[in-house]
């Protein structure tokens, strides 16, 4: 699969500080790809290489409804 704006991802470079970390892919642009972390009462938007990233089924988990 593809990571495109709007993808869960997790980061998995474990010399990075985010290391585990989820979030939301913002925008991607020369390789580099933006991504949105939001947890209680802060938000970031941090600057990954597509290569320190995995997709993450946002739905896994989710109850049918």
């Amino acid at each position: 699969m593809m990571i495109l704006p709007g993808s869960a991802v997790r980061v998995t470079n474990v010399n990075d500080i985010y290391y585990g970390y989820q979030g939301l892919v913002q925008r991607i642009s020369s390789g580099n790809v933006a991504v949105l972390f939001e947890g209680g009462n802060w938000d970031k938007l941090i600057t990954f290489k597509i290569a320190e990233l995995e997709l993450v089924d946002a739905t896994a988990g989710r109850g049918k409804k």
